[in-house]
């Protein structure tokens, strides 16, 4: 990377310093009114040098991810003061979040600024989402799906000590493997709250950078506003003009407070604090100004202005309206389209398929359609089109740039999913195993969950998770987990969890057209239907239009009218495996058993299941899980307090053994699960309650 070394404009040498003023100032008014900016905060102040030198670079086509420190950068590319205190103070009016996120946690979308998707307080965690900005970005680059005026490039900041988390490391990997158009911007105060670069890491982030090959790397004084002006355009320019990702290694220093919580008289001592204040960017880029001939006195009065607008900010700030309780619901989920059941679910002489196929079909007809698809995960590229061939020949018809492979980086796979739904993008991602799931739960619960309802709706996180799930044969305890209670304790996405070929179908083409994040757990018991008794799986195969919308429960088997009548009938609500499990021991008790597949777990169809469990008047949930704690321990407690006095008995539940996991041996296995007389046992214990 060639330096330009260009000689600065002076409005720009001012344009800085006035906004280094202006966060020196709104800093110290926090610090002056603790007892009204009492939600935490931090500043920027030390790193406002780099900062703005990266935001003046920034053009409206490009998205930048700031982290927490980042208000000068949010004020380089055009926020107001006001408006950001108005997140300081959590007001209705907060253009960011609407009162529900912290101070420098921007989330904006708009044509007049960079856009910047929306992050959390965790460390390095915006890595990976934004890594996934740059990937849609090359995405819609090389197929041409949309036109810019300048090529766009991706902004992550962070802090030195977020550079340890394996998430940035993920980030890094791709980034450099795939040569994304990416900056990496690092602030290295040699601090992580009280913690000390000794203590925290081998290296700073420019020798950590090294280890992967292709991510180009710079250092440079993040004090000196000259200097890293001069750098961030040479990073800028290289990554708009070779499309090749960079790491930039700032130094800087902390002059304020970690957070306004975490105090800095709480661990640090005078000599440190005065090495840090003596490298003051604003009285670095002061005297330079004056050794440039500046005039002193208008220097002094652009501090003072400086002063007096963020004391009129703050002031109007403190007056804006609070958000109103009501609205604190809002934007959980984005509005789908996908409300009714539509297209034909069974063609006149349509033959049956397996859930695999229905699989491989939904998505082959979605990507013909809509270039914007793309699949991607461990495997699922053309060699073998997953482990359970659940996406064989996709590779082969779309090629290696829409359907490919990934490393085991399930948390990439997972978060990048973000930055692609942001730029417009609808990927469909995969984790090999329910069990590996884990490894990108952060990101899940973190990131993609919160995304809509703390960025005002702006971000929603568009996106298809597959997950095979569930046991059989002899799996073991890290190919057979079912993992759906934990999923469905994470609020802000979607679970379907469909047992036939038909459900499969019209779900994924749901989820595709619905704007939320979607998890589809599919059992890989299913997909073949080898597993004894799952011939229904398989269903004539739906048109290409047959859409069946979340929320809609299926009674797949009804009782005789005269037992119910008669008061001998009970429901079972269930899922994925329970439905076989459940219609099998149904044909010992002739007539008196309804069976319920719910289809989706979230959202849960509450109304059919409370309607006829009011009905019958007897209850089993079933589920493969085990059952403590479960999703369908939940379901039944729901249904005792909807339905208390229709019943008969106690709601019952059916789940696997209380065992850490899956035994690999068939008897073990066999012994762990539920079945068909495990559930059949359960209706005769209830029937004579």
């Amino acid at each position: 990377m060639e330096s330009t070394k260009e000689k600065i404009a002076q409005e720009v040498l001012l344009k800085a310093y006035n906004h280094m003023m202006l966060a020196k100032a709104m800093a110290d008014i926090y610090e002056e009114n603790r007892a009204i900016t009492k939600y935490v905060h931090s500043t920027s102040r030390g790193h406002e040098a780099i900062q703005l030198a990266t935001a003046y670079q920034l053009l409206n086509e490009d998205w930048v991810s700031p982290y927490y420190r980042d208000e000068s950068i949010l004020l380089g590319i055009g926020f107001q003061p006001y408006e950001l205190m108005l997140q300081l103070l959590a007001k209705a009016e907060d253009p960011f979040s609407g009162g529900r996120s912290y101070y420098s946690h921007p989330s904006y979308i708009g044509d007049d600024k960079p856009n910047i998707i929306h992050q959390s307080s965790a460390t390095g965690m915006q890595a990976i989402p934004t890594t996934g900005v740059a990937q849609g970005i090359k995405y819609i680059e090389e197929f041409k799906l949309r036109e810019f005026k300048n090529n766009p490039v991706t902004v992550c900041s962070f802090g030195d000590n977020s550079i340890t988390e394996g998430e940035v490391s993920e980030a890094f990997q791709f980034a450099a493997l795939h040569q994304l158009p990416i900056i990496f911007l690092v602030q290295d105060n040699e601090w992580g709250i009280s913690v000390t670069k000794e203590e925290a890491r081998t290296s700073d982030a420019y020798d950590f950078a090294a280890g992967f090959v292709g991510l180009n790397r710079v250092r440079v004084d993040g004090t000196n506003f000259v200097e890293s002006y001069e750098c961030m355009k040479d990073a800028f320019d290289f990554v708009r003009t070779e499309r090749k990702p960079i790491l930039v290694c700032a130094s800087t220093v902390l002059i304020g407070h970690h957070t306004s919580g975490v105090r800095r008289e709480f661990y640090r001592d005078e000599e440190d604090l005065e090495k840090h204040r003596a490298q003051d960017p604003g009285i670095i880029l002061k005297n330079y100004l004056l050794s440039e001939n500046f005039n002193e006195n208008d220097l002094n009065q652009i501090e003072k202005n400086c002063r007096k607008e963020a004391e009129e900010a703050f002031g109007r700030a403190i007056e804006a309206e609070d958000p109103t309780p009501d609205s604190v619901s809002n934007h959980v989920f984005a509005p789908t389209p996908i409300t009714e059941e539509k297209g034909i679910r069974k063609p006149e002489g349509g033959e049956k398929i397996v859930m695999v196929d229905a699989s491989i079909h939904a998505i082959q007809e979605l990507m013909w359609k809509h270039p914007e698809a793309l699949l991607y995960g461990q495997d699922v590229g053309e060699r073998i089109g997953g482990v359970f061939r659940e996406a064989v020949t996709l590779g082969a018809k779309f090629g290696n740039k829409r359907v490919f492979n990934t490393a085991i980086q399930e948390a990439y796979i997972i978060g990048s999913t973000i930055g692609m739904s942001a730029v417009g993008l609808k990927p469909i991602v995969e984790v090999q195993f329910s069990d590996y799931i884990y490894p990108a739960i952060n990101q899940l619960i973190t990131e993609i969950s919160k995304s809509c309802y703390l960025s005002q709706g702006k971000f929603p996180v568009s996106n298809i998770i597959r997950v095979p799930t569930g046991a059989y044969g002899g799996g073991g305890p890290y190919h057979s987990g079912s993992v759906e209670s934990i999923l469905c304790n994470i609020k802000g996405i979607k679970i379907a969890y469909p047992s036939n070929a038909a459900d499969f179908k019209g779900l994924l083409k749901a989820a595709y057209y619905d704007p939320n994040p979607v998890v589809m757990l599919e059992h890989k018991g299913l997909y073949w239907s080898k597993v004894p008794g799952t011939d229904d799986a398989k269903t004539v195969e739906p048109d290409e239009d047959y859409i069946l919308p979340f929320g809609k429960a299926n009674l797949v088997l009804e009782a005789d009218e005269n037992e119910i009548k008669n008061g001998r009938t009970l429901v079972i609500i269930t899922y994925g495996m329970g439905v076989f499990w459940a219609k099998e021991a149904a044909k010992n008790f002739s007539g008196r058993i309804e069976v319920i597949d719910l289809r989706t777990l979230i959202p849960l169809d509450e109304e059919l299941i409370f309607e006829r469990v009011k009905l019958h008047s007897k209850c089993i949930v079933l589920t493969e899980e085990q059952i403590q704690n479960s999703f369908a321990e939940a379901v039944a407690h729901r249904i005792t307090k909807a339905c208390f006095k229709y019943l008969d008995a106690p709601v019952e539940t059916i789940g696997s053994l209380n065992l850490p996991a899956v035994p690999i041996n068939l008897i073990l296995e066999k012994e762990m699960l539920p079945n068909a007389e495990k559930v059949a046992a359960k209706i005769e214990e209830l029937f004579a309650f």
